[in-house]
């Protein structure tokens, strides 16, 4: 098992669970994913992250913005400014995805989850 920890924020990966291999988790809740939502929702963030980190230069410092996307099941937001910004995402039911799940991190932590996704995301390929 592989597992990433901080203040508000996890994420873990255990091949051994077939069904749901991986857990993501904010301050006092979590919940397990398939791979294919995992691999959904990793892409989405990282689209979001792409994004912001194309605009943030064009940003003045007090100035903030709210990215949205969407990819196959996943909804995304990123909203913040240059330096921080807060993470939200709704997984909606469809044939690859049995439940609706909205999860968010805040600003004080969003940066550090995505470090550790990122990590775990690396070490899942």
């Amino acid at each position: 098992m592989l597992q990433e920890e901080g203040s508000g924020w996890r994420v873990a990966w255990d091949p051994s669970r077939k069904d749901f291999p991986i857990l993501i988790g904010g301050q006092d809740w979590a919940f397990e994913l398939t791979e294919l939502e995992w691999k959904c929702f990793v892409q989405l963030v990282l689209d979001l992250l792409e994004e912001h980190n194309q605009i943030k230069s064009q940003l003045m410092e007090e100035e903030s913005i709210s990215i949205e996307l969407e990819r196959d099941f996943c909804w995304g937001c990123l909203e913040g400014d240059k330096s921080k910004w807060s993470l939200h995402v709704l997984f909606q039911s469809k044939k690859t995805c049995f439940r609706d799940i909205e999860v968010s991190w805040p600003s004080s932590n969003a940066k550090d989850f995505v470090n550790g996704m990122r990590t775990m995301w690396e070490s899942f390929q």
